[in-house]
């Protein structure tokens, strides 16, 4: 390698990583030498004027750093080789694994380029497509590589939080227009294309106005964030409405055995639970809307109906036990709103006496007879009979629905081994190790944070409707765990913008966007430091 060469490869890593220190005393003494040696050889001459050219020029207390969110990176060469004990890549692509990939993950998930987790010194194809739709924000060039314009653009303080605009295309555009469809401001699934054009743009912007935002029609921090609250206001069939179309959707929904009331029109409390209860046994995002998506679901040959069950709990289990109190097969005190055994037996009494099986779950056929009018009385109860189902009450048809968290320090827990329900849980979780990250996806292949909890608690036979990371911080169904230190194997962790499911040993199992699938690692102060709160299921 000639020396011209050396210098121009030396100069290429101070640029992109911030690391040099030169100063105007390095060209002075070139200058010096060119002076006092007029005689030297030709090819001397050339030599420093390439070096003079190669180097930056620079006044004497002046420095060459490249910037971060905190200021420079690195404050000299030594720098570099003191942070880094083995050489950066002059480019960052796919499959390359070192300790700067992990500050430009971090940095990605802090402009909202990728899913916030605990960042990692791989760079996969989660990592690769981040990089991407930056690019095309930042109108470089779009090919999944962080040469030395990426990497200064992603770590200069001044960097854009992720924003998409019309022109965009790629597949966070697809993500943007599903949600939109859902939510009613697009009226087809066949404009769901990728691409951000003039119909993407009106929707972005109906949904602003409707939601109080500024109507520009670009997606930015504010509007992102709105799509995926349970704040948001959708365009589509909701409380207080009635219609022809409200009419059809209860009918439809009592004959799956999700409307406890008689269909009337209108769209009430009632309905809302309806809708609710299908969104989340239809791999719906239950927000109790009637929007297109929620109504394909809903009128398909393949609808789930509904199958209230032992661990349930909701507003439309409450129903469920006051039509059981009414008709004398539960205590009003046992209406909780959770279905525990004693629940369970109340169901399969009532199962006996009207002809059904008794199998102690509300299907489409027990439910159509609770609703229908013609449903017999309990029969009459023994006195011993009541304070036994008292007592069963109070140690079993209320647990599991109480917040028992306790505070303390948030240490790494010792989290122990699992048993029962847990076992199970974590057998399933760890079947899926390996399997790829993909936003937005809820398995049996593919996963993100949510939708891997979300399917592996089904799995088990926990019914669990899908939530956001951000709407298992409320949970609410299950034990609250509010102390690191005491969470344990099988509990649900819910950190700042992630969800996992807490293993044995200190460890956790979760979809990480960091490194791109489903694994098992260790529970490390990134978890304690972004923790919110656990959940304690089993």
């Amino acid at each position: 390698m000639t020396s011209g060469n050396t210098h121009r490869n030396w100069k290429r890593k101070v640029q992109c990583f911030g690391a040099a220190l030169l100063t105007v005393s390095m060209l002075a003494g070139c200058g010096a030498s060119q002076t006092a040696n007029q005689a030297e050889s030709e090819s001397t001459e050339e030599n420093l004027v390439l070096m003079e050219e190669t180097l930056p020029q620079t006044a004497p207390d002046e420095t060459v750093m490249a910037l971060s969110p905190d200021g420079p990176l690195l404050p000299s060469v030594a720098g570099v080789d003191a942070e880094y004990s083995e050489p950066i890549p002059d480019y960052l692509r796919i499959g390359e694994k070192h300790p700067i990939v992990l500050k430009l993950q971090q940095r990605l998930m802090d402009l909202g380029f990728m899913d916030n987790d605990e960042p990692t010194d791989y760079y996969g194809e989660v990592t690769q497509s981040a990089v991407k739709i930056y690019q095309r924000q930042n109108q470089l060039a779009q090919d999944g590589i962080i040469g030395p314009d990426t990497l200064e653009a992603i770590l200069s303080p001044d960097a854009k939080y992720y924003a998409a605009q019309k022109g965009d295309e790629g597949t966070d555009i697809t993500r943007i227009q599903s949600r939109l469809y859902e939510l009613g401001y697009l009226a087809s699934d066949s404009q769901v294309t990728g691409s951000f054009g003039d119909a993407t743009e009106e929707a972005v912007m109906k949904m602003q106005s409707v939601n109080g935002l500024d109507q520009d029609g670009k997606v930015g921090r504010k509007t992102m964030n709105l799509l995926y609250s349970e704040d948001v206001k959708a365009n589509m069939l909701a409380y207080g409405e009635k219609s022809d179309l409200v009419l059809a959707a209860q009918k439809r929904l009592k004959e799956l055995g999700y409307m406890t009331t008689e269909p009337d029109g209108s769209y009430g409390n009632d309905t809302i639970i309806a809708v609710k209860q299908f969104q989340s046994r239809n791999d719906q995002i239950v927000d109790g809307y009637l929007g297109p998506a929620t109504r394909v679901a809903l009128n398909s040959s393949d609808a789930v109906p509904n199958g209230l069950s032992l661990g349930d709990s909701g507003d439309n289990i409450q129903r469920v036990q006051n039509l059981l109190s009414q008709l004398g097969y539960l205590k009003s005190a046992n209406v909780t709103g959770y279905y525990g055994e004693v629940t369970e037996d109340a169901v399969k009494l009532f199962q006996r006496t009207n002809g059904l099986s008794a199998d102690g779950t509300v299907g489409v056929m027990t439910m159509a007879k609770l609703t229908g009018g013609d449903a017999k009385k309990a029969p009459a109860q023994p006195k011993t009979n009541t304070s036994k189902n008292n007592s069963k009450n109070n140690s079993k048809n209320n647990s599991g629905s109480g917040n028992k968290g306790s505070s303390g320090g948030s240490s790494v827990p010792n989290t122990g081994g699992a048993s029962g329900g847990a076992s199970a849980l974590l057998a399933v979780a760890s079947s899926k190790l390996g399997c790829p990250y993909v936003w937005g996806s809820k398995g049996p292949n593919s996963f993100d944070c949510s939708g891997f909890v979300y399917w592996c608690l089904n799995q088990v036979g926990v019914r669990q409707s899908y939530m956001t990371s951000s709407g298992w911080r409320n949970a609410g169904r299950y034990t609250r765990i509010s102390s690191f230190s005491n969470l344990r194997a099988g509990d649900i962790i819910v950190v700042s913008g992630h969800v996992g499911i807490v293993a044995g040993g200190g460890t956790v199992i979760d979809a990480s966007s960091g490194n791109g699938k489903v694994v098992h690692r260790s529970l490390s102060s990134w978890w304690a430091n972004n923790f919110i709160c656990g959940w304690r299921i089993f």
